[in-house]
């Protein structure tokens, strides 16, 4: 049973740019929120609290949320991969953060410097910080669905994993295909255990197209009962430390299949193509997403 309606949480600004060595000025990423609020769009993570020097396209993410509209119909986050990350986006303002740790251990130390058992460890003081300080968390897996560097990771440690975040009382639990390795039969297998266990606390999933399976997964998710899913415009995104990782499910193409199956995203697709289409001509490169070529003239 297909859902009729579904949350898209626009990651186009975060995950979508952070990998891009062409970085966007400040004034351009709060132009594009805005925009993206005209949309429709009702979630929004606007960047991350990094390493500057590890990711310089993220510098910003403070300057940008003080810079933007507070609406309280949208929702504004940012990533979170530590403690100081934690007090950084307190100290901005945030009112929710995304803490997210990942399911791989070779994974965590080439994007986090940690173990995998430390990284829960810091996560688990990252969510009491974030909590104390009035915070919401979205708590996050990342590599879920398979790593490049281990192969396939055991969904059991995914669940446990999942446990110990649902346990600390987080708002939210999103688990992330990183890779773009899943498929339709293991979101089947391993989502349904998830929401299973969340109980109320809603399920996300971020999608990444990597293998060209990032919709079927996402029908397979819908099937499922999950009604909340990242995207990104233009197909952008890709983490620096995956070997291989290419882009987020596209949001104008999740939302024209959507829209075409009778699911609404309240999104306003047109508006959507044409920030995707500035991306391209401001970072100087074809974007992967697909329907703002096939119809150009859509709005």
């Amino acid at each position: 049973m297909y859902p009729t309606e579904v949350i898209l949480e626009e990651q186009g600004l975060r995950d979508g740019l952070q990998t891009e060595t062409v970085v966007i000025p400040t004034e351009k990423k709060v132009e594009i929120v805005h925009r993206l609020m005209k949309a429709g769009v009702k979630r929004i993570q606007i960047g991350s609290f990094v390493n500057a020097k590890l990711v310089p396209q993220m510098a910003d993410t403070a300057a940008v949320f003080a810079a933007v509209e507070k609406r309280p119909d949208v929702l504004l986050n940012a990533l979170v991969l530590n403690l100081k990350g934690v007090e950084r986006a307190i100290e901005a303002g945030m009112t929710h953060v995304a803490a997210s740790i990942s399911a791989s251990d070779t994974h965590s130390r080439r994007n986090a410097n940690k173990s995998l058992q430390e990284a829960m460890e810091e996560f688990e003081k990252m969510v009491r910080t974030a909590k104390a300080a009035g915070l919401r968390v979205r708590g996050g897996l990342q590599c879920a669905f398979g790593c490049r560097y281990e192969g396939e990771i055991p969904a059991q440690r995914v669940i446990d994993l999942s446990k110990r975040h649902l346990d600390l009382g987080i708002d939210e639990i999103a688990l992330a295909d990183s890779t773009g390795m899943g498929d339709p039969r293991q979101i089947e297998d391993l989502v349904g255990k998830i929401l299973e266990m969340a109980g109320n606390v809603p399920v996300i999933l971020h999608l990444h197209d990597t293998e060209g399976k990032g919709l079927a997964n996402l029908l397979a998710a819908m099937r499922l009962g999950v009604r909340h899913f990242d995207t990104a415009f233009g197909g952008l995104g890709g983490c620096p430390f995956i070997r291989g990782a290419t882009g987020n499910i596209a949001t104008e193409d999740t939302i024209h299949m959507l829209e075409e199956m009778g699911i609404r995203t309240g999104i306003h697709l047109g508006d959507i193509i044409a920030i995707a289409k500035e991306m391209e001509t401001l970072l100087g490169k074809k974007l992967p997403g697909k329907i703002k070529d096939v119809v150009p003239q859509m709005n």
